[in-house]
C-alpha cells in the first residue's frame, strides 16, 4: 500500500518493481494489495512486478471500499454482489493473473447484508477465479455468520505494539478455527520504527488527520518507542524488527504484512523473522503504556 496510497513521505529512489523482486528473492511469498490502493495502480504495479514470477507468489487483494471524490480519503463502502462480480474481473486484469489466491472483503457494507456479499464472493471460488476468502476489521459475530456460508481463510486487522484489540477475541477465534490472522500496520504506521518525532504530514497522507500523529500524541507516545528501542539494542536489531518479531510471537498462524517502498527496509523487515524475543523481552514489550489517542 505505501507504494501507491495513504502515505506521503520522502520519495524513494528505489524502483518499486525491483523492491518487490527483492522481496521475492528473500523468500517473501505473500503480497497484499487492494483495488482501492491508488486506486487501481497498486494492483497494476504488483501485476507488472510478478510477471514471469507469478508461481513464486501468493496474491491477496480486496474489494468493498471506494475512494472519495478527490481520489483518496474519506473512503466509502460498496459491497453489493454485482459490484463484487465486476471488480474481481478488474483486479484479475490489473494483476495479470487468472486467479486470486486470497480475496478479502475489505470492509463490511452496512447497507448490504453480509450474507449477500459473502455469498457473492463464495461464488467466485466456485467459478475458479479465487482460491480463498478473507475478512478485514470484523467482529466475532460477523466471522461466525460468514464462516457458516463459506470458510474464512484469513482475517486481516490492525495489530501492533500500540494496537492490541484483536488479541482479546479475534485471534483466539482464528486459532480455534484454523484461520490465518494477518496484522496490518505492524509498525504502527511507521511510529514504532522510532523515526517519527513530529507531525506535520502532507495533507494527502492518512496520518495527517490521525489522532495518534498530532505533535502532542507523538511526544507522549515516545515512551513506547523507548522501550522498543531498549529491547532492540539487546539484540543488535532495529525497533522495526522488534515490532515485527512481537507480532510473529503472538501465534503460529500470524502473518504480518509490513509495507515499504525501499529496498533496505524490505531486507530489514524480512530479517525480523529470525529475531527470537526472550521471555523478558516479551514481558517488557507487553508492558508498554497504552497509546495516547485512539487509532482513528
Amino acid at each position: 500500500m505505501p507504494m501507491s496510497f495513504a502515505y506521503v513521505d520522502s520519495a524513494s529512489d528505489d524502483d518499486p518493481e525491483r523492491v518487490i523482486g527483492r522481496a521475492l528473492d528473500l523468500g517473501v511469498t505473500m503480497f497484499d494489495t487492494a483495488d482501492v490502493y491508488g486506486p487501481f495502480t497498486n494492483e497494476e504495479l504488483l501485476g507488472r512486478a510478478l510477471e514471469g514470477r507469478r508461481a513464486e507468489a501468493a496474491i491477496a487483494t480486496k474489494v468493498g471500499l471506494v475512494v472519495g471524490p478527490n481520489g483518496g480519503y474519506p473512503l466509502s463502502r460498496d459491497a453489493r454482489p454485482e459490484r463484487i462480480a465486476e471488480e474481481v474481473r478488474g483486479s484479475l486484469r490489473r494483476l495479470r493473473t487468472d486467479v486470486i489466491d486470497l480475496y478479502y472483503l475489505h470492509r463490511i457494507d452496512d447497507d448490504v447484508p453480509l450474507e449477500d456479499s459473502w455469498g457473492a464472493m463464495a461464488s467466485l471460488v466456485e467459478a475458479g477465479l479465487v482460491r480463498g476468502l478473507g475478512l478485514s476489521e470484523v467482529s466475532i459475530a460477523e466471522l461466525e455468520r460468514a464462516h457458516a456460508i463459506h470458510p474464512v481463510a484469513a482475517v486481516q486487522s490492525e495489530l501492533s505494539l500500540w494496537t492490541r484489540d484483536p488479541l482479546e477475541e479475534i485471534m483466539p477465534w482464528c486459532a480455534d478455527h484454523g484461520v490465518v490472522f494477518v496484522p496490518f500496520s505492524p509498525l504502527g504506521r511507521g511510529f514504532l520504527t522510532g523515526t517519527i518525532t513530529s507531525g506535520g504530514f502532507d495533507t494527502r497522507d492518512f496520518r495527517s488527520s490521525n489522532p495518534r500523529f498530532t505533535d502532542e500524541a507523538i511526544e507522549t507516545n515516545q515512551e513506547i518507542v523507548t522501550i522498543v528501542r531498549r529491547v532492540a539494542e539487546r539484540h543488535d536489531a532495529t525497533p522495526a524488527q522488534v515490532a515485527i518479531a512481537w507480532t510473529l510471537a503472538q501465534g503460529d498462524d500470524v502473518l504480518p504484512i509490513p509495507g515499504t517502498k525501499r529496498l533496505r527496509y524490505v531486507e530489514e523487515n524480512v530479517a525480523a523473522a529470525a529475531l527470537v524475543l526472550t521471555e523478558d523481552d516479551l514481558a517488557a514489550l507487553d508492558g508498554v503504556p497504552s497509546p495516547n489517542a485512539p487509532r482513528y
